[in-house]
């Protein structure tokens, strides 16, 4: 069987896949609709419930639940997106270089990942918030640093046991260059499992930024954000429990997504892994 064949017969695969199509959908419907203004605030109208004309209700200023849900994908997707693109090109090119040069560069390089784990996310966004101020930008930038040293651990691992394998002694032998079977014969063999990487790095992404939003060090008002929704609703636990459950139910179904979505890549992309199901 093909790709897709054994794919369409992963359960995870297929249930992952259809929740993270459904966010991206959510997204890109962001652009084009939503049942009210995702900003307009109706204060007449606030803390309704769930009816015909609000869907999901209203929050404490009358907005739309529906409405802030749809356009909060949007950013929870961006923040996703540049944020694992961030750490894959610092990452990947760091993890290559050490498995290629070895050395005193190897040591480096996994001293300054190390050194890079030491200020997870949440520090990162503090210190950059402190500076520039709290924002998108700021929890991207911050998200982003933090997947670099994961991602260069990754890669280097992982190419430290393609490089000892006889298809790459025959390069060298062949006069190859170090950089020349790096892209020609390391990274190929490494892409498989970079791309199940990213797909959990992109649910830890997602579950960062609402963190970070929820503290007041992500997208700031009147952008929509899961996270601030969390925070908003929390202080309406007793009058409007539902405004909680919402965004929570987002964030779950969501990451719940990309990771059952990240494993059914890894049964795929890995034939050791690989089984019928």
């Amino acid at each position: 069987m093909n790709f897709w064949q054994r794919a369409l017969r992963h359960k995870s695969f297929v249930a992952g896949g259809v929740l993270v199509m459904l966010l991206v959908a959510l997204a890109l419907l962001s652009f084009v609709w939503t049942p009210f203004p995702a900003t307009e605030i109706d204060v007449p109208n606030k803390l309704q419930p769930p009816s015909a004309t609000h869907w999901l209700g209203t929050d404490s200023l009358g907005r739309d639940i529906v409405s802030q849900l749809i356009v909060g994908a949007r950013a929870s997707i961006a923040v996703g997106l540049i944020a694992v693109g961030i750490g894959i090109a610092g990452g990947v090119a760091l993890g290559l270089l050490a498995a290629a040069r070895r050395g005193w560069v190897e040591e480096a390089v996994m001293r300054l990942a190390d050194f890079g784990l030491a200020f997870p996310a949440l520090l990162t966004a503090i210190m950059l918030g402190a500076v520039y101020g709290p924002g998108l930008a700021t929890a991207i930038v911050a998200i982003g640093l933090f997947n670099i040293p994961e991602f260069a651990r990754i890669t280097r691992a992982s190419a430290n046991a393609v490089w000892s394998r006889e298809f790459v002694l025959a390069a060298r032998a062949c006069g190859k260059g170090a950089t020349r079977i790096t892209l020609e014969h390391v990274l190929p063999n490494v892409a498989s499992v970079l791309i199940v990487q990213a797909t959990v790095r992109f649910a830890i992404a997602i579950l960062a930024e609402a963190g970070l939003s929820y503290l007041g060090l992500g997208a700031q008002p009147p952008l929509p954000s899961w996270g601030r929704m969390l925070n908003e609703g929390q202080s309406m636990m007793y009058q409007a429990p539902l405004l909680a459950v919402w965004p929570g139910l987002a964030i779950v179904f969501s990451v719940l997504g990309l990771n059952l979505l990240g494993d059914g890549l890894r049964d795929l992309l890995d034939p050791r892994l690989a089984r019928t199901r």
